[in-house]
Protein backbone atom coordinates (compact mmCIF):
# COMPACT_ATOMS: atom_id res chain seq x y z
CA UNK A 1 0.00 0.00 0.00
CA UNK A 2 1.55 3.47 -0.94
CA UNK A 3 -0.14 6.80 -1.04
CA UNK A 4 -0.45 7.93 -4.47
CA UNK A 5 -2.45 11.56 -3.86
CA UNK A 6 -3.82 14.05 -1.13
CA UNK A 7 -6.68 16.07 -2.00
CA UNK A 8 -7.68 18.81 0.32
CA UNK A 9 -11.05 20.44 0.01
CA UNK A 10 -12.41 23.16 1.89
CA UNK A 11 -15.66 24.47 2.74
CA UNK A 12 -18.23 26.64 4.53
CA UNK A 13 -20.40 24.46 6.86
CA UNK A 14 -23.68 26.62 7.73
CA UNK A 15 -26.43 26.30 10.69
CA UNK A 16 -29.59 26.10 10.54
CA UNK A 17 -29.86 28.97 13.56
CA UNK A 18 -26.48 30.50 15.17
CA UNK A 19 -25.06 29.21 18.50
CA UNK A 20 -24.74 31.85 21.26
CA UNK A 21 -21.02 31.31 22.97
CA UNK A 22 -20.45 32.76 26.30
CA UNK A 23 -18.44 35.22 25.63
CA UNK A 24 -17.86 35.12 21.86
CA UNK A 25 -20.10 36.82 18.78
CA UNK A 26 -22.82 34.22 17.30
CA UNK A 27 -21.21 31.48 15.50
CA UNK A 28 -23.66 31.02 12.20
CA UNK A 29 -20.79 28.79 9.82
CA UNK A 30 -17.64 27.32 10.48
CA UNK A 31 -14.82 26.35 8.01
CA UNK A 32 -14.15 22.43 7.33
CA UNK A 33 -11.24 21.21 5.53
CA UNK A 34 -11.65 17.76 4.43
CA UNK A 35 -8.14 15.62 3.36
CA UNK A 36 -8.95 12.58 0.82
CA UNK A 37 -5.76 10.02 0.67
CA UNK A 38 -5.72 7.96 -2.01
CA UNK A 39 -3.32 4.96 -2.50
CA UNK A 40 -2.04 2.77 -4.75
CA UNK A 41 -4.46 0.10 -4.94
CA UNK A 42 -7.51 2.60 -4.80
CA UNK A 43 -8.22 2.49 -0.98
CA UNK A 44 -9.74 6.62 -0.26
CA UNK A 45 -9.38 7.57 3.31
CA UNK A 46 -10.66 11.15 4.89
CA UNK A 47 -10.44 13.68 7.45
CA UNK A 48 -11.42 16.26 8.66
CA UNK A 49 -10.96 19.32 10.85
CA UNK A 50 -12.85 22.67 11.30
CA UNK A 51 -11.19 26.40 11.63
CA UNK A 52 -12.81 28.96 13.37
CA UNK A 53 -10.96 32.05 15.32
CA UNK A 54 -13.31 31.65 18.28
CA UNK A 55 -13.96 27.80 18.15
CA UNK A 56 -10.10 26.96 17.76
CA UNK A 57 -8.13 30.10 17.18
CA UNK A 58 -7.53 29.64 13.73
CA UNK A 59 -7.66 31.33 10.84
CA UNK A 60 -9.34 29.23 7.98
CA UNK A 61 -7.85 30.75 5.14
CA UNK A 62 -4.28 30.13 6.72
CA UNK A 63 -5.45 26.67 7.51
CA UNK A 64 -6.06 25.53 3.98
CA UNK A 65 -2.97 26.98 3.29
CA UNK A 66 -0.90 24.77 6.05
CA UNK A 67 -3.07 21.92 4.63
CA UNK A 68 -2.03 22.37 0.98
CA UNK A 69 1.43 22.30 1.99
CA UNK A 70 1.68 18.73 4.29
CA UNK A 71 -0.51 17.17 1.04
CA UNK A 72 2.62 17.98 -0.75
CA UNK A 73 4.62 15.75 1.65
CA UNK A 74 1.55 12.93 2.16
CA UNK A 75 2.83 10.90 -0.60
CA UNK A 76 6.29 9.99 0.84
CA UNK A 77 4.72 9.57 4.18
CA UNK A 78 4.17 5.17 5.05
CA UNK A 79 0.24 4.92 5.16
CA UNK A 80 0.15 2.96 7.98
CA UNK A 81 3.70 4.06 10.35
CA UNK A 82 0.66 6.24 11.74
CA UNK A 83 3.12 7.85 14.38
CA UNK A 84 5.76 8.41 11.72
CA UNK A 85 3.61 10.16 9.24
CA UNK A 86 2.02 12.66 11.75
CA UNK A 87 5.69 13.28 13.24
CA UNK A 88 6.55 13.91 9.57
CA UNK A 89 4.04 16.77 9.77
CA UNK A 90 3.91 17.89 12.99
CA UNK A 91 6.21 21.03 12.24
CA UNK A 92 3.98 22.44 9.95
CA UNK A 93 0.74 21.56 11.79
CA UNK A 94 2.15 22.69 15.62
CA UNK A 95 -0.38 26.08 15.53
CA UNK A 96 -3.16 24.69 13.52
CA UNK A 97 -5.20 22.13 15.17
CA UNK A 98 -7.39 21.94 12.83
CA UNK A 99 -5.05 20.20 9.85
CA UNK A 100 -3.32 18.58 12.34
CA UNK A 101 -7.15 16.88 13.61
CA UNK A 102 -7.77 16.24 9.44
CA UNK A 103 -4.76 14.72 8.65
CA UNK A 104 -4.63 12.31 11.43
CA UNK A 105 -7.67 11.33 11.05
CA UNK A 106 -6.89 10.64 7.47
CA UNK A 107 -4.13 8.53 8.73
CA UNK A 108 -6.69 6.48 11.44
CA UNK A 109 -9.10 6.14 8.58
CA UNK A 110 -6.61 4.24 6.48
CA UNK A 111 -5.78 2.30 9.39
CA UNK A 112 -8.69 0.80 9.91
CA UNK A 113 -9.30 0.74 6.38
CA UNK A 114 -5.68 -2.00 5.94
CA UNK A 115 -6.55 -3.71 8.86
CA UNK A 116 -10.80 -4.29 7.82
CA UNK A 117 -11.90 -3.30 11.29
CA UNK A 118 -13.91 0.05 12.52
CA UNK A 119 -11.84 2.25 14.13
CA UNK A 120 -14.07 2.02 17.54
CA UNK A 121 -12.27 -1.83 17.43
CA UNK A 122 -8.92 -1.16 16.08
CA UNK A 123 -8.69 1.26 19.17
CA UNK A 124 -10.36 -0.73 22.28
CA UNK A 125 -13.96 -1.92 21.20
CA UNK A 126 -14.82 -1.59 24.80
CA UNK A 127 -19.08 -0.90 23.40
CA UNK A 128 -20.59 -0.42 20.29
CA UNK A 129 -23.33 2.19 20.93
CA UNK A 130 -23.25 5.25 23.99
CA UNK A 131 -25.93 7.78 25.04
CA UNK A 132 -25.32 11.36 23.55
CA UNK A 133 -26.49 14.61 25.26
CA UNK A 134 -28.34 17.19 23.08
CA UNK A 135 -27.50 20.78 22.95
CA UNK A 136 -29.76 23.43 24.39
CA UNK A 137 -28.67 27.13 23.38
CA UNK A 138 -28.43 29.94 25.69
CA UNK A 139 -31.57 31.72 25.53
CA UNK A 140 -34.32 33.18 27.58
CA UNK A 141 -36.10 30.47 30.23
CA UNK A 142 -39.10 30.03 27.71
CA UNK A 143 -37.17 29.15 24.81
CA UNK A 144 -35.03 26.92 26.79
CA UNK A 145 -37.60 24.66 28.12
CA UNK A 146 -39.34 24.59 24.54
CA UNK A 147 -35.91 23.91 23.09
CA UNK A 148 -35.33 20.99 25.68
CA UNK A 149 -38.90 19.40 25.09
CA UNK A 150 -38.12 19.37 21.42
CA UNK A 151 -35.09 17.15 22.24
CA UNK A 152 -36.93 14.80 24.79
CA UNK A 153 -39.13 14.38 22.40
CA UNK A 154 -36.98 13.23 19.36
CA UNK A 155 -35.32 10.65 22.22
CA UNK A 156 -32.83 12.37 23.95
CA UNK A 157 -32.26 11.77 27.57
CA UNK A 158 -29.40 13.73 28.44
CA UNK A 159 -29.40 17.33 27.75
CA UNK A 160 -26.51 19.97 28.00
CA UNK A 161 -28.01 23.76 28.49
CA UNK A 162 -25.31 26.42 27.71
CA UNK A 163 -24.42 29.23 29.99
CA UNK A 164 -21.92 31.50 31.28
CA UNK A 165 -23.57 35.25 30.29
CA UNK A 166 -25.98 35.47 33.47
CA UNK A 167 -25.38 33.25 36.39
CA UNK A 168 -28.92 33.87 37.86
CA UNK A 169 -30.92 33.61 34.41
CA UNK A 170 -28.73 30.06 34.01
CA UNK A 171 -30.02 28.65 37.42
CA UNK A 172 -33.40 29.52 36.17
CA UNK A 173 -33.13 27.94 32.56
CA UNK A 174 -31.72 24.89 34.94
CA UNK A 175 -34.75 24.52 36.75
CA UNK A 176 -37.73 25.56 34.81
CA UNK A 177 -36.07 22.30 32.71
CA UNK A 178 -35.51 20.49 35.51
CA UNK A 179 -39.33 20.83 36.26
CA UNK A 180 -40.21 20.08 32.99
CA UNK A 181 -38.32 17.10 32.38
CA UNK A 182 -37.37 15.48 35.87
CA UNK A 183 -35.95 12.41 34.31
CA UNK A 184 -33.56 13.66 32.48
CA UNK A 185 -30.02 14.28 32.57
CA UNK A 186 -28.90 17.74 33.03
CA UNK A 187 -25.80 18.87 32.49
CA UNK A 188 -24.83 23.23 32.78
CA UNK A 189 -22.19 24.57 30.35
CA UNK A 190 -20.68 27.62 32.03
CA UNK A 191 -18.27 27.82 28.49
CA UNK A 192 -15.64 29.98 31.25
CA UNK A 193 -18.32 32.60 31.51
CA UNK A 194 -18.52 32.78 36.04
CA UNK A 195 -16.42 34.14 38.58
CA UNK A 196 -15.87 31.18 41.44
CA UNK A 197 -18.32 32.85 43.57
CA UNK A 198 -20.61 32.99 40.86
CA UNK A 199 -19.55 29.15 39.88
CA UNK A 200 -20.31 28.09 43.79
CA UNK A 201 -23.68 29.32 44.09
CA UNK A 202 -24.66 28.19 40.81
CA UNK A 203 -23.75 24.88 41.81
CA UNK A 204 -25.31 25.54 45.19
CA UNK A 205 -28.46 26.33 43.72
CA UNK A 206 -28.50 23.86 41.01
CA UNK A 207 -27.16 20.66 42.76
CA UNK A 208 -30.39 18.77 43.04
CA UNK A 209 -30.73 19.36 39.30
CA UNK A 210 -27.61 18.80 37.63
CA UNK A 211 -24.82 15.82 36.96
CA UNK A 212 -22.50 18.16 35.92
CA UNK A 213 -20.92 21.81 35.91
CA UNK A 214 -18.64 22.08 32.81
CA UNK A 215 -15.91 24.39 32.60
CA UNK A 216 -17.76 27.18 35.07
CA UNK A 217 -14.46 29.69 34.97
CA UNK A 218 -12.12 30.95 32.47
CA UNK A 219 -9.17 28.43 30.79
CA UNK A 220 -6.60 29.75 31.71
CA UNK A 221 -7.27 30.11 35.46
CA UNK A 222 -6.06 26.45 36.99
CA UNK A 223 -6.71 28.10 40.57
CA UNK A 224 -10.00 29.41 40.29
CA UNK A 225 -11.18 25.84 38.40
CA UNK A 226 -9.73 24.05 41.50
CA UNK A 227 -11.20 25.91 44.64
CA UNK A 228 -14.64 25.77 42.63
CA UNK A 229 -13.83 21.73 42.09
CA UNK A 230 -12.97 21.59 45.89
CA UNK A 231 -15.66 23.29 47.30
CA UNK A 232 -18.70 22.53 44.33
CA UNK A 233 -21.89 20.73 45.35
CA UNK A 234 -21.59 19.56 42.33
CA UNK A 235 -18.98 17.42 40.30
CA UNK A 236 -16.74 19.77 37.84
CA UNK A 237 -15.59 18.97 34.25
CA UNK A 238 -13.24 20.80 32.90
CA UNK A 239 -13.79 21.92 28.20
CA UNK A 240 -11.50 24.29 27.14
CA UNK A 241 -8.92 24.04 29.68
CA UNK A 242 -8.09 20.92 28.40
CA UNK A 243 -5.84 22.28 24.83
CA UNK A 244 -3.87 18.86 24.52
CA UNK A 245 -2.43 16.16 26.84
CA UNK A 246 0.04 19.05 28.78
CA UNK A 247 -3.39 20.63 29.71
CA UNK A 248 -4.62 17.78 30.84
CA UNK A 249 -1.43 16.43 32.69
CA UNK A 250 -1.55 19.74 34.85
CA UNK A 251 -5.19 19.33 35.79
CA UNK A 252 -4.90 15.62 36.62
CA UNK A 253 -1.87 16.33 38.98
CA UNK A 254 -3.55 19.15 40.54
CA UNK A 255 -6.51 17.71 41.21
CA UNK A 256 -8.15 20.89 39.64
CA UNK A 257 -11.67 18.82 38.16
CA UNK A 258 -13.50 15.85 38.68
CA UNK A 259 -13.31 15.00 34.88
CA UNK A 260 -11.99 15.80 31.60
CA UNK A 261 -13.62 16.49 28.00
CA UNK A 262 -11.88 15.94 25.31
CA UNK A 263 -12.99 17.52 21.99
CA UNK A 264 -11.20 15.19 18.58
CA UNK A 265 -11.13 18.85 16.59
CA UNK A 266 -9.85 21.33 19.27
CA UNK A 267 -6.91 19.02 20.50
CA UNK A 268 -5.63 17.84 16.89
CA UNK A 269 -7.09 14.42 16.09
CA UNK A 270 -7.66 10.95 18.05
CA UNK A 271 -3.47 10.58 18.88
CA UNK A 272 -3.75 13.30 21.08
CA UNK A 273 -7.51 12.49 22.58
CA UNK A 274 -6.06 9.19 23.19
CA UNK A 275 -3.71 10.72 25.36
CA UNK A 276 -5.74 12.54 26.97
CA UNK A 277 -8.20 10.00 27.82
CA UNK A 278 -4.75 7.94 28.94
CA UNK A 279 -3.92 10.51 31.20
CA UNK A 280 -7.52 10.76 32.82
CA UNK A 281 -8.20 7.03 33.26
CA UNK A 282 -4.51 7.01 35.33
CA UNK A 283 -5.72 9.89 37.10
CA UNK A 284 -8.71 8.22 38.27
CA UNK A 285 -11.01 11.27 36.87
CA UNK A 286 -13.91 10.74 34.40
CA UNK A 287 -13.67 11.02 30.18
CA UNK A 288 -16.32 12.79 28.05
CA UNK A 289 -15.59 13.00 24.50
CA UNK A 290 -17.74 16.02 23.16
CA UNK A 291 -17.37 18.17 19.90
CA UNK A 292 -17.28 21.54 18.45
CA UNK A 293 -19.72 22.71 15.85
CA UNK A 294 -18.17 20.37 13.15
CA UNK A 295 -19.69 17.59 10.31
CA UNK A 296 -20.42 13.93 10.55
CA UNK A 297 -17.02 12.69 10.31
CA UNK A 298 -15.31 14.59 13.09
CA UNK A 299 -18.22 12.87 15.04
CA UNK A 300 -17.60 9.83 13.89
CA UNK A 301 -13.93 10.14 15.04
CA UNK A 302 -14.99 11.17 18.55
CA UNK A 303 -17.76 8.27 18.76
CA UNK A 304 -14.61 5.95 17.66
CA UNK A 305 -13.00 6.96 20.87
CA UNK A 306 -15.62 7.08 23.19
CA UNK A 307 -16.99 3.68 22.46
CA UNK A 308 -13.80 2.17 22.55
CA UNK A 309 -12.75 3.21 25.97
CA UNK A 310 -14.19 2.28 29.30
CA UNK A 311 -13.10 5.36 31.03
CA UNK A 312 -15.49 7.51 28.83
CA UNK A 313 -18.68 7.77 31.17
CA UNK A 314 -20.28 10.97 29.18
CA UNK A 315 -20.55 11.84 25.12
CA UNK A 316 -21.41 14.91 24.27
CA UNK A 317 -21.69 14.52 20.26
CA UNK A 318 -24.31 16.09 18.64
CA UNK A 319 -22.18 18.98 16.62
CA UNK A 320 -23.38 17.87 13.13
CA UNK A 321 -27.07 18.07 13.93
CA UNK A 322 -27.20 21.38 13.07
CA UNK A 323 -25.64 21.91 9.68
CA UNK A 324 -27.32 22.30 6.98
CA UNK A 325 -24.92 21.47 4.41
CA UNK A 326 -22.64 18.65 5.84
CA UNK A 327 -21.32 16.73 2.62
CA UNK A 328 -20.45 13.54 4.88
CA UNK A 329 -22.79 10.72 5.21
CA UNK A 330 -21.86 8.82 8.67
CA UNK A 331 -21.91 5.02 8.87
CA UNK A 332 -22.93 5.30 12.86
CA UNK A 333 -26.71 6.26 13.30
CA UNK A 334 -29.03 8.19 15.83
CA UNK A 335 -31.06 6.28 17.58
CA UNK A 336 -33.08 7.46 20.50
CA UNK A 337 -30.76 9.35 21.67
CA UNK A 338 -27.77 6.32 21.43
CA UNK A 339 -25.12 6.60 19.01
CA UNK A 340 -24.74 3.38 17.55
CA UNK A 341 -21.31 2.49 15.62
CA UNK A 342 -21.21 1.16 12.10
CA UNK A 343 -19.29 -1.67 11.67
CA UNK A 344 -17.87 -0.63 8.10
CA UNK A 345 -14.51 -0.64 8.53
CA UNK A 346 -12.14 3.07 9.26
CA UNK A 347 -14.53 5.70 10.00
CA UNK A 348 -17.33 4.44 8.57
CA UNK A 349 -18.34 7.32 6.41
Amino acid sequence: MQITHCQITSIQLKRAQPVRLAGNPPVDSIGAIFVRLETRDRRNAWGCGIAHPHLTGEQFEEAVRVAQKCAELAPDLHPTNLEYSLAMLAPLVKDHPAVSCAFDLAFYDLLGLAADMPLYRLLGGFRNRIQTSATIPIGPVKASVQGACEQAQLGFRMLKIKGGEDPKEDVQRVLAIHHALPNHALRLDGDGGYTVREALEVSEALKEALEMLEQPTPPGDLEGLRQVTKNSAVPILADQSVSGPAAALELATTHAVDGLSVKVAACGGLQQARLVNDIARAAHLATQVSCLIEPGLLIAAGLSLALSSPNVQFADLDGALGLLNDPTRPGHHLEDGWLVASEIPGLGC
